[in-house]
């Protein structure tokens, strides 16, 4: 995860941090580490100290969260109104990164495939002309291709943000959707849309839904910290007699922009979540997906993956 936005993240020196270059820095928990690898010396634009960056505020229309606002706060404060972006909140990373990561950052932060990270590399995010990832390793790339670049988009923040149908605000923009703000991959050279001078300054949800119950989970390899493989979350509401009114589900680690899968939330929506709508929900989650040589695994991790947090927001 790292701080808000890179200043010249889009040029043509390797990961845009070239001498000179300012970058802004919230958290900085991914920030430092590309500085680390990179050896690069931009001058850092420390935010953690504005007026207003940081905080939740409830009103009738809906909450607000500063973009400054640490992950670690949306799993202590918004558990009981938001469960489904509280509970994703909790399953990043450690307690140590989590008191110190951002909502913006997790949501602005740089791709994590292992050639883009190389100090020594080039690819298309980084003033390449192709994605070495593709023709080389991508053990952890898509399994829905559908854009240049193959490895996933790293935000789970912006996953659990898709099923509340969110909107961010920038120093130059509002009302934005996470679509808006991500995009879908087609531009390789770009994590996210904002432009250069832009700041991320607050995330809105729409009003809580009483009653609501969520759930997340996330597949990894060998331990909690490690980045997934393949991960969901599920939000849903119901009525007295136990069907469900509404809600939302979203995969991500699997595309180049984590997935809201609207065709499963159709499954979903009037029914009771028993056996059989929880079996072909999941099934419905793989729909489209066009693994690479090293990625077949994560379409069946993306059934039994929904499949898990239904099960979940169902008991």
């Amino acid at each position: 995860m790292s701080g808000l936005t890179i200043l010249t993240a889009y040029d043509e020196r390797p990961d845009g941090l070239g001498p000179g270059d300012a970058v802004y820095r919230a958290g900085g928990t991914d920030l430092q580490e590309r500085l680390r690898t990179t050896g690069a010396t931009p001058h850092v634009l420390d935010l953690t100290g504005v007026p207003g960056f940081a905080g939740i505020e409830r009103a009738g229309t809906g909450t607000t969260i500063g973009a400054g606002t640490t992950v670690e706060a949306l799993t202590r404060e918004l558990a009981a109104d938001y469960p489904a972006l509280a509970l994703t909140a909790a399953g990043l990373a450690t307690p140590q990164v989590r008191a110190t990561a951002t909502i913006g950052g997790n949501l602005l932060q740089r791709t994590r495939c292992w050639y883009f990270r190389h100090p020594h590399l080039t690819c298309l995010k980084c003033g390449g002309d192709s994605c070495p990832a593709r023709d080389g390793r991508h053990l952890y790339g898509v399994a829905f291709d559908t854009a240049p670049c193959v490895h996933p988009h790293p935000s789970s923040l912006a996953m659990a943000l898709l099923t509340y149908a969110a909107t961010v605000t920038t120093t130059q923009r509002d009302g934005l959707t996470i679509g808006d703000l991500l995009g879908d991959g087609s531009d390789p050279s770009r994590d996210h849309l904002l432009g250069d001078d832009e700041v991320l300054t607050r995330v809105t949800l729409p009003p809580p839904v009483a009653g609501e119950q969520g759930a997340y989970y996330r597949a990894i390899s060998r331990f909690e910290a490690e980045w997934p493989l393949v991960e969901a979350v599920c939000r849903v509401a119901r009525d007295d007699a136990g069907t469900i009114t509404s809600c939302g589900v979203a995969i991500g680690g699997v595309a180049p922009t984590p997935l809201r899968l609207k065709a499963v939330e159709a499954m979903l929506t009037g029914s009771t979540l028993d056996d059989d709508v929880v079996a072909a929900a999941a099934s419905a989650a793989t729909a489209g997906a066009s693994p690479l040589p090293e990625t077949g695994y994560k379409v069946d991790l993306v059934e039994a993956t929904v499949r898990e947090v239904l099960e979940r927001v169902r008991s």
